[in-house]
């Protein structure tokens, strides 16, 4: 048989049927069959190779081995699907290359529709622009085979093995809608963004849970823990009642930081719009202070001016004024860095882009596979590390000396 030559087909009666492109290259279409009939040819080669003979040639010996029928495979191509035979051996230890390395060609399919789901396409959309991509009529069903793919990715980057060691980390949590046995009920995603010592961002992981509670964050912490963190010097969160305790309680030597911003909006909540102006002038004395002291100074200003007007605004600030606090022990540089939770909640809305078109997730798996997949694209762009990471490291060593010495 010549090389060019394709099984089964007439090349020329095949293409004098063909009238438009869509017979030439469509489901179905001759690029299809011509496809499948190229790729049996290669696994007869590799099968004749293996062997050590040709098809029907004979070999003596106690190690000869023969060909033993095939079995056949489906490949889905951006032909569309080509089924084809795959030669087998008695030994049974023929190992095809070019099914094993064109299925990762295959995988274009795949890799569309994973990427499709990634940008917050809905399966119906999915399934309307892979047919016109590619002439294959995908199922949804089909569709979320592929993307479950995903999952063991997503579950190996989850449990995947971590620092012994983060010099910063932020924690926040963002909500979404899941549908949960004939309910649409809010779940939260707790996220966990860190910077390690060379000063690259990471998320350490993204846990799906009930409403936001210390409880939970509790069980992220072990879960840190469990995957190696042995230490983190300063943790940046808001202000959830509870949460810092819960940290402590698996990093004893954690520095807390509670988010400024996420206090000033608690804050203003409760502050009519004709005070705002005027209590946030006061406020900013007290964040923008130059040290704790004139802080503490600026607050009880704050509590003799407004205590009396809104007494709960002021109370919040005093009950959570260690961990408010905690940023006047570092130079400006650092103080830039840990006084917000502003980084993680960058990343959030960069979430929320991907994710803004799917109003309610059917399970929690979806959630958790577009959550994964975001994180993904999001995080391709973090190539460089924080700015001025050396002159922070610096400052960082002499203030904790071996607790991030012993891991530079």
């Amino acid at each position: 048989m010549n090389s060019l030559e394709i099984p089964d087909i007439d090349l020329k009666k095949e293409l004098n049927k063909c009238k438009s492109m869509e017979d030439l290259v469509g489901k179905n279409g001759l690029m299809q069959r011509l496809f499948g009939g190229i790729i049996q040819q290669f696994l007869e080669a590799e099968m004749e190779e293996h062997l050590g003979r040709e098809k029907y040639e004979r070999q003596n010996g106690e190690d000869r081995n023969y060909r033993n029928g095939y079995s056949s495979k489906n490949i889905r191509t951006s032909f569309g699907e080509v089924g084809v035979n795959v030669p087998r051996d008695r030994k049974a230890n023929f190992e095809p290359k070019i099914v094993k390395k064109y299925e990762t060609v295959c995988n274009e399919l795949d890799k569309k529709v994973i990427g499709l789901y990634a940008r917050g396409m809905s399966v119906d959309d999915i399934k309307s622009e892979i047919d016109e991509l590619y002439g294959v009529d995908i199922s949804p069903s089909m569709i979320s085979k592929i993307t479950d793919k995903v999952m063991d990715t997503a579950n190996a980057w989850q449990n995947r093995a971590l620092d012994p060691m983060y010099p910063i980390v932020y924690m926040d949590a963002v909500h979404f809608k899941v549908r949960d046995q004939h309910r649409i009920v809010s779940k939260a995603a707790y996220i966990c963004m860190a910077l390690d010592v060379k000063g690259y961002k990471d998320i350490l992981g993204i846990w799906v849970g009930e409403q936001e509670g210390a409880k939970f964050w509790l069980s992220v912490c072990n879960d840190l823990k469990n995957r190696g963190v042995k230490d983190i010097l300063l943790a940046c969160m808001d202000g959830l009642k509870g949460l810092s305790d819960a940290v402590k309680a698996v990093f004893p030597e954690v520095n807390i930081q509670s988010c400024i911003v996420h206090q000033i909006r608690n804050s203003i909540k409760y502050i009519p719009s004709k005070d705002i102006k005027a209590f946030l002038k006061d406020l900013k004395c007290i964040y923008q202070a130059v040290n704790e002291t004139m802080a503490s100074q600026s607050l009880q200003a704050l509590e003799a001016k407004w205590g009396d007007k809104y007494p709960i605004v002021i109370q919040s600030w005093n009950s959570n004024w260690d961990n408010l606090s905690t940023y006047f022990d570092f130079p400006q540089d650092i103080r830039k860095i840990i006084y917000t939770t502003n980084a993680l909640e960058g990343f959030n809305r960069q979430l929320r882009k991907f994710t803004k078109i799917r109003t309610v997730f059917p399970t929690d798996d979806s959630l958790t596979k577009a959550l994964y997949l975001a994180t993904e694209q999001i995080m391709v762009k973090w190539t460089s590390p924080k700015q001025n990471w050396p002159s922070t490291l610096a400052q960082l060593s002499i203030m904790f000396g071996e607790r991030i010495e012993q891991y530079i």
